[in-house]
């Protein structure tokens, strides 16, 4: 399992909006499995599901995800 140090004041990651979205693309495309797109981006599946969640809120739905 990889660890990541953080130092300094900043002690949490930051995703860019275009990220997200690619992270969450990738995870609705077929096939794909939520937890390994997290595992593969070293996030938690949780992430991803907020990050979904907030795109469908903010009326963004992804192609292939129900409105």
């Amino acid at each position: 399992m990889r660890q990541e140090i953080l130092s300094g004041v900043e002690r949490r990651r930051r995703w860019s909006d275009a990220e997200k979205l690619r992270i969450v693309a990738e995870a609705a495309s077929d096939g794909a499995l939520v937890a390994d797109v997290a595992r593969r981006h070293d996030i938690t599946r949780q992430h991803i599901y907020q990050w979904r969640r907030e795109l469908r809120d903010n009326g963004r739905p992804l192609i292939g995800q129900p409105n």
